[in-house]
């Protein structure tokens, strides 16, 4: 779904579907900070209507994809999951938009394919969510917020780790014009 997506309106927008993918390209300076507020209030709004959605049409079956620590998994394991998944998610991004990397669509596939890869193996430990907004929908749904600030902290962690990783890889972003398209689309040129 996120490769279709990234397909479909990345040139648009920069097909940002999680808030620490945009607040990543603003501390990189590729996305400016003024527009991060309005694109994560938007991402929480798609969740929780995706949510809502499921509910309607399923009730509460499978917990509306809710993600959740795996049975025998502490919080602080799944915050740690959380991170090292979203700091694997992040530089895929920034790597995949940046100059020396800029693969163009083909980022959709490096993209979609960490996500599969990373689904298949930690989806029994975490859920792999690597999203906050994506485990905020089915919570707010829900009213459940038990483990959410694992799935708040961790990805947010995480992030902030790539971006440091990409500044000590590529230097300091803001002088990229091919991540900045990436990263906004047509919007921002």
């Amino acid at each position: 779904m996120v490769l279709a997506i990234i397909l479909f309106m990345g040139k648009v927008s920069g097909a940002h579907l999680n808030p620490v993918v945009s607040i990543a390209f603003a501390l990189r300076k590729d996305f400016p900070w003024s527009r991060v507020t309005g694109y994560i209030v938007v991402q929480a709004v798609g969740a929780i209507c995706a949510a809502l959605f499921l509910y309607a049409m399923f009730g509460k079956v499978g917990m509306l994809g809710a993600t959740l620590p795996g049975r025998g998994i502490s919080d602080l394991q799944a915050f740690l999951m959380e991170t090292v998944l979203t700091l694997g998610l992040v530089s895929t991004i920034l790597g995949t938009s940046s100059r020396a990397q800029n693969v163009g669509t083909m980022s959709a596939v490096g993209v979609g394919s960490y996500i599969a890869l990373a689904g298949l193996w930690a989806s029994p430990i975490t859920g792999a969510s690597m999203n906050p907004v994506r485990s905020l929908g089915p919570a707010v749904v829900l009213g459940d917020y038990s483990h959410l600030w694992v799935y708040m902290a961790g990805p947010l962690v995480g992030a902030i780790v790539a971006v440091v990783g990409a500044f000590i890889l590529r230097g300091p972003g803001g002088h990229d014009p091919e991540a900045q398209v990436a990263a906004q689309g047509k919007i921002g040129a």
